[in-house]
């Protein structure tokens, strides 16, 4: 883990977060600059800086597998959700440790941005 990174912070407990969900190996929090009514975090415990960064394929599904089951605990499968990655700076990424938001609670455009 990087002991710099905000998110690993927060898995390790040294930072603070709304967690609503949390795993083996992932943990789900509340954006603190939320874009949506709902804005999750859905994040893997162990630290990958980006997309480009995965080297094991099961990362993707167990990030997905959570960012779908925590979507459907909180009811958010009937309005719609989305799922978005950024990866650099240069998509958006502005915390170097891969993530995936979770955005639901309104309409939303296409194509983003």
């Amino acid at each position: 883990m990087d002991h710099e990174c905000p998110f690993c912070r927060i898995v390790q407990g040294r930072g603070k977060a709304d967690i609503l969900y949390s795993d083996n190996d992932v943990v789900v929090i509340r954006d603190i600059h939320p874009k949506a009514p709902v804005h999750l975090l859905v994040i893997p415990k162990r630290h990958v800086g980006s997309a480009d960064d995965i080297e094991d394929p099961s990362t993707w599904s167990t990030v997905m597998d959570a960012a779908v089951k925590v979507a459907r605990e909180l009811g958010l499968r009937e309005g719609g959700y989305r799922l978005v990655v950024n990866c650099g700076a240069g998509a958006g990424q502005t915390v170097n440790h891969l993530h995936v938001h979770l955005l639901a609670g309104r309409v939303f455009g296409w194509p983003p941005g």
